[in-house]
């Protein structure tokens, strides 16, 4: 029997990933994963993600009451202070939906909510590549391209919760996300290529050496570099951290990145900012939810026994 943990939940449109962990960080049992078949009804939906938690539970061989917290990374845009779920077009179904108090009606738990790039790049502030450092900025790349940025160690979400929300900024005669993300990789090798193919076929192919995907890949890491640039420019962060699952292909954009990411940075921060991928992998979504909920259970902690010495 293990003492008290904390579990995290990676929440998105296509996948429900769940963990335990201990306030060290260390993962407690084999991750639960499920499929969201985000098109479904809100009722099934919510169903999947409870017997996720629940089979959390069973393997981490505790009861109930010794899980201190439950963390939420879910894909937005949400109202985070009341952990509602807003007009979220990979969960069309659960449209201003309160997932924050249906899972803490069904646990009696403390839940906490976030966003789940916000959740991610946490994550790896505390656990994983960014370990010792105050001011983080973050990219994942996948589906999308989300952005968060750690201040003194903290996640800052801005006045309306919209902090690092940079994929509707304007470029070229769209937006960044139009290019800076997987549909965006498969956009730039069709142009190249005149052929179809996805961003993880590109990736293998770029492995293989293939001219083509090379070039989309160098590209890619341009278009990438543009918005890394403002971003660093804006928060001067102590480092960078590249995450989801367009990261995997880090090697292939890498160069083209970095050659044109120094050119259009301040110089003190060209010279010492380093951009680095997430050491945490598949399991940083939820390491950071539950980080969320352990952080955000001390503060709890720490208000109700300042209220005590009163």
């Amino acid at each position: 029997m293990k003492n008290e943990i904390l579990i995290g939940v990676d929440f998105g449109g296509t996948k429900i990933l769940a963990g335990g962990m201990t306030e060290k960080g260390e993962i407690v049992c084999e991750p639960v994963k499920m499929p969201t078949n985000g098109q479904e009804s809100g009722e099934k939906i919510i169903a999947r993600l409870t017997n996720s938690i629940d089979e959390v539970i069973r393997r981490s061989e505790v009861r109930i009451d010794q899980v201190k917290g439950i963390g939420l990374g879910v894909t937005g845009p949400l109202d985070i202070k009341n952990g509602t779920i807003l007009e979220c077009p990979q969960l069309p179904t659960l449209r201003f939906f309160p997932l924050k108090k249906a899972v803490e009606n069904y646990f009696h738990r403390p839940v906490y909510m976030d966003n789940d790039a916000n959740c991610l790049i946490y994550g790896e502030t505390l656990f994983g590549s960014g370990v010792g450092k105050m001011n983080v900025v973050g990219f994942t790349l996948g589906t999308g391209l989300g952005c968060a940025i750690i201040l003194d160690g903290k996640i800052f979400v801005g006045s309306t919760e919209s902090a690092g929300e940079i994929w509707p900024s304007p470029y070229g005669d769209g937006t960044i996300e139009d290019l800076v993300c997987g549909a965006g990789v498969s956009k730039i090798y069709r142009r190249i290529s005149g052929k179809e193919r996805s961003a993880v076929d590109i990736a293998s192919l770029a492995e293989k050496g293939e001219e083509n995907a090379l070039a989309t890949w160098s590209e890619f890491g341009k278009h990438l570099s543009v918005a890394m640039a403002w971003t660093i420019n804006v928060i001067d962060p102590d480092i960078v951290i590249l995450g989801g699952s367009i990261s995997n292909a880090y090697p292939y954009f890498s160069s083209s990145m970095e050659e044109n990411l120094r050119k259009y940075i301040c110089p003190v921060p060209s010279e010492r900012t380093r951009v680095v991928c997430s050491k945490l992998g598949a399991n940083a979504g939820f390491i950071g939810a539950a980080a969320l909920a352990m952080r955000q259970e001390e503060s709890r902690t720490q208000e109700n026994f300042n209220e005590e010495s009163l």
